[in-house]
């Protein structure tokens, strides 16, 4: 079955990456919800997607403190998720400390996730292939997957990503092909695609059988892959 993970939680009725937007989603009877991931100055890992809060600069540069109350941490996100499954991108840094940062937010998330129950339920992801390759290096049990550029080549990403010992692989929606989808299955990948709306592009990615989609839209995608009733919680994530 393919799976349907809320984009930034359901953003129709609320702001986009807020605890609303979660719970909006999971009641829309989403399976999982994709949420972003960016460290505070002193370390908290918090979720919004662009690194700059407009008014207040970067994230990196603020004290948790100094934060919008909307904007929640990572643990008030998965409780808000609980019992959904949680794809949690770490975004990816372009500056000239980019690849530490990456690893630094990746030991955090590990940290937290260490500590609480669910993280079965959880996939860390990334367009930094050292990110991923950070939390897989701290803990080889949680699921990872990468990233793809709608200008990237799957093939090549699901060869590195198998290299590397990542479970999965997360392509823009419009590079899923039945070739991609032939080499994920001989190498057990889970392929989720990013992010579609359009029902029958998301039909015809259930058709070629990928493990989940991300959309903006979850009553949409649930008619489209003939999803007409809500069900129990969603199964974990295979660790990959």
């Amino acid at each position: 079955m393919t799976e349907i993970f809320a984009h930034r939680g359901s953003c129709h009725p609320a702001r986009e990456n807020t605890i609303v937007a979660f719970v909006a989603a999971r009641d829309l009877g989403a399976d999982g919800i994709e949420l972003d991931v960016h460290l505070s100055a002193d370390g908290d890992v918090v979720v919004h997607h662009d690194g700059v809060l407009p008014g207040l600069g970067p994230i990196g540069r603020l004290l948790s403190a100094e934060l919008p109350a909307w904007l929640p941490s990572l643990g008030e996100a998965l409780d808000a998720c609980w019992p959904l499954q949680v794809n949690v991108e770490i975004k990816q840094d372009e500056s000239e400390t980019a690849s530490e940062r990456h690893r630094s937010l990746a030991r955090e998330v590990v940290t937290l996730l260490a500590a609480r129950k669910g993280a079965p339920r959880i996939v860390v992801t990334s367009f930094s292939l050292s990110a991923i390759d950070a939390v897989s290096a701290s803990e080889p049990g949680l699921a990872t997957a990468l990233l793809v550029h709608p200008a990237g080549n799957p093939l090549r990403a699901l060869l590195t990503a198998r290299q590397h010992g990542h479970g999965g692989l997360h392509p823009f929606f419009l590079s899923v092909d039945a070739d991609l989808m032939s080499a994920a299955r001989a190498s057990g990948t889970a392929i989720r695609a990013w992010t579609v709306d359009d029902p029958v592009q998301i039909a015809a990615l259930g058709e070629l059988g990928v493990d989940a989609v991300v959309t903006n839209d979850v009553p949409v995608a649930r008619r489209a892959l003939g999803r007409t009733h809500l069900s129990g919680a969603a199964p974990p994530l295979d660790a990959g």
